[in-house]
Order: C-alpha cells, then sequence, then structure tokens
C-alpha cells in the first residue's frame, strides 16, 4: 500500500442534521436519568471529551468510560433512523469516495471523534461504509484528545497492512481547525474542506495544506486528495 487517506465522518463525508447532539443528549439522559440542563458542545472533540464536558456542566458524577460507551452506541443504534431521514451524504463524496477506491493501492479508513460502533452506524446509514477499511481508524473512544488519533490510526493501518505510513503518504480530510491541528501533529497531510461551521479562512489560518469548498468537482477533488 501506498497511501492511507484517514476521513472525518461529520461534516466532511456527511451532514447529521443535529443527529450527532441527539445521540449526546440521549446517552447522557440514559446515565443521568434526566435529560441534560446545557446542550453539548461538540467542536470537534471526541466522544469521551464531549461527554465528561458534560457531565462536568450539568454537575452530574461521571459513570466511567464502559457506561458512557454503552450508553452512546444505544443512543447511535435508536437514532439511525431519523439520521436516514435527516441527514445526507454531502456533494461530491460518494463519487469521490467511489473513484478512489478503484486504486489497489490507497487504504482509506476513517479518523474521527465519534465511537468506532457510532462511525460505523452513521456511514452505513447512507451506504458508505463499504468504502472504507474500519479496522485501520481511529476512534473517540480511543482518547479524549483528537491529536492522539492520526498517530493511532497510523500504526494500526502499518501493523495490518505491513507498509510505513508518514507524512509523506499519509491525508486526513476533516473540516474544522482540530482535524487540521491532529494531522500537523499527527505527522500527515492535511485537506481540509469548509463544509462544516469553519470558513476556508479559518481553516488555512489553523495550517491546512488545502482547502476545498467542497468535493463537487470531483475530478479536481480526487487530484488533491492524492497529492496529484
Amino acid at each position: 500500500m501506498s497511501q492511507l487517506l484517514l476521513w472525518d465522518v461529520d461534516h466532511t463525508l456527511i451532514e447529521n442534521s443535529g443527529i450527532s447532539k441527539a445521540i449526546y443528549s440521549s446517552a447522557f439522559s440514559r446515565l443521568a436519568s434526566r435529560p441534560p440542563i446545557n446542550p453539548p458542545i461538540t467542536a470537534g472533540m471526541t466522544d469521551r471529551l464531549i461527554m465528561r464536558k458534560m457531565f462536568v456542566s450539568d454537575s452530574v458524577p461521571d459513570p466511567g468510560w464502559p457506561r458512557t460507551d454503552d450508553a452512546l452506541q444505544a443512543a447511535g443504534a435508536e437514532l439511525q433512523p431519523k439520521l436516514r431521514e435527516v441527514g445526507y451524504v454531502l456533494p461530491g463524496v460518494r463519487e469521490v469516495l467511489k473513484q478512489i477506491h478503484t486504486r489497489a493501492e490507497v487504504v482509506q479508513s476513517v479518523v474521527t471523534g465519534n465511537i468506532a460502533q457510532n462511525a460505523a452506524i452513521k456511514l452505513a446509514a447512507f451506504a458508505l461504509e463499504g468504502f472504507f477499511d474500519m479496522a485501520a481508524g481511529a476512534y473517540g473512544g480511543d482518547s479524549e484528545d483528537r491529536h492522539d488519533l492520526v498517530r493511532l490510526a497510523k500504526a494500526r493501518a502499518e501493523r495490518l497492512y505491513n507498509a510505513v505510513f508518514d507524512e509523506s503518504n499519509t491525508t486526513v480530510i476533516g473540516d474544522t481547525p482540530r482535524d487540521v491541528e491532529a494531522a500537523c501533529q499527527g505527522g500527515a497531510r492535511i485537506v481540509a474542506v469548509a463544509t462544516g461551521v469553519d470558513s476556508e479562512s479559518e481553516l488555512r489560518a489553523a495550517g491546512a495544506n488545502v482547502v476545498l469548498r467542497d468535493l463537487s468537482d470531483i475530478d479536481h477533488a480526487v487530484s488533491v486528495i492524492l497529492g496529484r
């Protein structure tokens, strides 16, 4: 394998239309036996950090990660039908993934703040899961700090494919400054897409190598993502 692509999920591949925040609120309610007083704040953070901050904000004792993970999984499964109803695949994404998927030398996986099970649920809601080797990715259950995830995904991919993935052949595709920072600190190139709440100028200021408005120009997006 000569190239590793690590995709963010929410606002990069799909628009979840508020379902992510509904998942956090539902998981919180399962654990605290009441809805949260304060809404979840995501901002490109990992699920572990988002949920811990919710417990602190609402003065609820942290029930521990295993119980929180279980609650997030249950909430994600419960809300998948609603995600299919209100969410959608972002412009050009499916076509870009299809083109890259035909290249045997490229591994596509994900680096996301979602726990692994909910990342899979979100991708499966729109029949995108077949484009990715999920075992080579890294997820919001792996660490509170998103900066850890790129390094972890590279290590997993190296073990799975008996290859070396470094800054010359690893690219993160994401939509937030946290994605940009994680790529820079994790030894990867970054292609940022301004399909989330952050503008093109904000993504450039964060250090993105390349910024695209979206992926609707299929051939150009594929060329940029593959570094050509």
